[in-house]
């Protein structure tokens, strides 16, 4: 399947408001949000259901309700733009490093790990975006999340072998920056705005095609193939 998170959000978004929602009767099927982040986009059989900010949210099962219970906003349609989180993450030679080295950039933050194949699929992509705006002042930030004390020795082959020149990171702090970032499906990309605001995110399955027009148009209408 090929659809990117925006559309899973406009789907979560289109569906009208039901008797049964008027009511407060449970609906049968409802497209339950923790398995939309990950990509599901068919309707399953409502099993729980959750209150948060005045509205009712349904679940294909009580484990998926509690996941939403423990961070809400990351399974909700994005507030954009916000402030990128300050964090910190470690360079593959153990160098500390931060948003704040790549100040005055367009920065693309992506998260990824190397058990992650369609992370490691949409690297070259993100390779050749880089190529291409970089004298603009556009940068890719790959941010590992691989865990273990050989992880470093890991990503560095996997980088070696896809071929990529940006910037990687291991988030090896004790906060991660996936947490930070409210990350809980990868792969998972975030653009931060010259001024240090994501404006714009995409997660799971990416479409390659608005990633490129998204940043293309905010770096002053540039296209690429």
């Amino acid at each position: 399947m090929r659809y990117g998170y925006w559309w899973v959000v406009m789907l979560l978004l289109s569906f009208p408001v039901p008797r049964w929602a008027e009511d407060g009767q449970v609906p049968d099927k409802a497209l339950c949000p923790a398995c939309a982040l990950k990509g599901e986009t068919e309707p399953e059989k409502v099993k729980a259901h959750s209150e948060h900010d005045g509205q009712t949210h349904y679940f294909c099962s009580q484990t998926c309700r509690e996941e939403f219970e423990t961070d809400p906003l990351a399974y909700l349609p994005p507030v954009l733009p916000r402030p990128a989180p300050a964090i910190t993450v470690e360079s593959l030679a153990s160098e500390d490093a931060s948003l704040q080295d790549f100040a005055g950039k367009m920065v693309l933050v992506d998260f990824w790990a190397t058990w992650c194949k369609p992370c490691l699929k949409t690297m070259p992509e993100l390779q050749r975006l880089y190529e291409a705006y970089v004298d603009s002042g556009f940068v890719v930030v790959g941010i590992s999340i691989d865990e273990g004390e050989d992880r470093a020795k890991k990503v560095k082959k996997w980088v070696d072998k896809i071929d990529v020149s940006y910037p990687i990171f291991l988030d090896a702090k004790e906060t991660p920056a996936w947490h930070m970032f409210r990350v809980k499906a990868i792969p998972a990309l975030f653009l931060i705005s010259r001024e240090g605001q994501v404006v714009a995110q995409w997660r799971g399955e990416i479409d390659h095609q608005e990633l490129k027009s998204g940043i293309g148009r905010r770096l002053g209408g540039q296209a690429v193939d």
